[in-house]
């Protein structure tokens, strides 16, 4: 008896290892590895099963039949909240490091851990009612479409406190028109028209975009990776601006396509009937803003639905038009 369970605890340990190995190197190749004849001969099942029972075996002290003894970890729920470790850390039975060989990641994580108590401290705590009353609802007055450029932080540059905003960010701001189906970007806008209610959109472009670099230096309407693919969603403007100011250089006709793509967006959003009814209706209000971060500016203007239309080509008159330096 005692020979049989050392017998299979040695295998356990043997198979074990070999599951731990990288997992590039686990394709079909994982089993011919196996040249042990009594480990191959044991069914997957079985094994795949023994393996994973044995991640939770913190000791296994042998000697006679009657002083064999297993220690196991008491179950822990991967969801626990209450747990000091991470669930999923111990679901899988592998250690999450958070530090490369040059200690980089801890260091990173060291200063986001700073400006976190920093924010507790000096925000959450100094207005504790206002948080309190965001964890009933949120009623923001803004759906904010910004680009995913780190650079350009809406939150930051326009001083949203959490509440105010609803904010998607995608690769240069676009807003793609219904016809060309799902997206993230027409779900959140969903979500906040319907739902939230918001009264007012706002989409953000700006300086030195490189989804609007790509946009201009593409020769097909044809996307070869994703964000080429993405980026076409700003066809409309690429044309209009290689139309009126092919004779600049590329970098000034960026420039201006930053801005014409927002108000192609702007359009764009005019496609969905839920959103143009009630900009007809004035209950929601479509902006444009371009924050130029070379000499730290911020235009903002508004669409007249009246004097715009969606047809093709698109015709565009704004109100309200402001710079603020």
């Amino acid at each position: 008896m005692v020979w049989l369970i050392r017998s299979k605890a040695r295998l356990l340990v043997s198979a074990t290892r070999l599951c731990r190995a990288p997992v590039d190197s686990f394709h079909c190749s994982f089993f011919y590895a196996l040249t042990d004849h009594s480990v191959c001969s044991i069914p997957r099942k079985w094994l795949r099963s023994k393996a994973m029972r044995l991640n939770d075996v913190n000791d296994i002290q042998s000697g006679s039949s009657s002083s064999l003894k297993i220690n196991r970890r008491p179950p822990v729920s991967p969801f626990d909240s209450s747990s000091n470790s991470l669930g999923l850390q111990e679901f899988t039975g592998s250690k999450v490091e958070n530090e490369n060989n040059s200690g980089e990641r801890l260091d990173l994580f060291d200063e986001l851990k700073q400006r976190f108590l920093s924010f507790k401290r000096h925000k959450y705590l100094e207005e504790l009612e206002h948080f309190q009353t965001l964890k009933e609802a949120q009623s923001p007055k803004f759906m904010v479409i910004a680009c995913a450029d780190s650079r350009v932080c809406p939150s930051t540059i326009l001083g949203f406190r959490p509440g105010e905003a609803f904010m998607i960010r995608n690769v240069a701001n676009l807003v793609p028109p219904l016809e060309n189906g799902p997206s993230e970007t027409n779900a959140a806008l969903e979500f906040a028209v319907k739902t939230l209610e918001v009264e007012n959109i706002l989409i953000i472009g700006h300086s030195c975009c490189g989804g609007i670099q790509t946009l201009m230096s593409m020769r097909d309407n044809g996307g070869s990776s994703f964000i080429k693919s993405w980026v076409t969603n700003g066809k409309v403007a690429k044309l209009r601006t290689e139309a009126a100011a092919n004779h600049l250089s590329f970098d000034q006709q960026c420039r201006l396509c930053e801005k014409e793509s927002i108000n192609s967006s702007l359009l764009n959003l005019l496609t969905y009937p839920w959103i143009k009814d009630r900009v007809r209706k004035e209950l929601l209000f479509v902006h444009g803003g371009y924050y130029d971060f070379l000499n730290c500016t911020f235009e903002k203007w508004t669409l007249d639905l009246k004097g715009s239309s969606i047809e093709e080509g698109g015709r565009f008159l704004v109100k309200d038009q402001d710079l603020w330096c």
